[in-house]
């Protein structure tokens, strides 16, 4: 359950990333951090969490891990004792990135597929001026690849099923973000933000 995510907002409780459970319990513990109640916005230091932690409240216990001790609620939302600036939204091209982006969907016939059977085609094919950027990178089958060739998809008569486009400001994405999750975070960031198609 380390692995699930925590929204961590800045000094200002203006949201500035996102970061692992185990991240955020470390935040805590060096009290760079507090954790914010997402129902009742009240903070808590580490030592009041762990307390916190001993309430049974009808969490599951898949929010929860276990030491031969405690029992430690993972958090949601977190605030910054210090940082009050910005992380940079941008998420980099790669090719993990466009694969998780596109979902191994090719953008041409609209089939899930496994990644051997994918490859990356240019929108706008490089032999006439396309790019390497996100807007014009797409996860295409082998069938498609052939079909389009040098040509872009207006001239193939292959409209895209997806206009690719840069991510929005999202985590290490290539794990979803979980319903739960989302939900508590409604009010500290505006949703427009997060793919839903990212949900499990």
């Amino acid at each position: 359950m380390l692995n699930a995510y925590v929204l961590v907002l800045n000094k200002s409780w203006v949201a500035v990333n996102v970061a692992p459970a185990k991240r955020a319990l470390v935040l805590l513990f060096q009290k760079q951090a507090r954790v914010v109640h997402p129902k009742d916005y009240a903070l808590y230091d580490f030592d009041d969490w762990l307390e916190f932690s001993r309430t049974n409240d009808g969490i599951p216990a898949k929010r929860y891990i276990y030491t031969p001790s405690l029992r430690i609620r993972l958090p949601e939302v977190i605030v910054l004792n210090v940082y009050n600036g910005f992380f940079s939204p941008e998420v980099r091209l790669s090719r993990r990135n466009i694969f998780t982006r596109d979902k191994n969907i090719c953008q041409y016939c609209g089939k899930n597929f496994s990644r051997t059977e994918l490859t990356i085609d240019h929108v706008v094919p490089r032999s006439r001026g396309g790019t390497d950027s996100w807007d014009n990178l797409v996860l295409a089958c082998s069938e498609c690849n052939l079909k389009k060739r040098d040509l872009t998809p207006e001239e193939a008569h292959m409209p895209l099923i997806h206009k690719p486009v840069s991510p929005h400001w999202l985590p290490r994405f290539d794990s979803p973000l979980s319903k739960e999750e989302l939900g508590s975070w409604k009010r500290f960031i505006d949703l427009a933000y997060w793919s839903y198609d990212h949900l499990d």
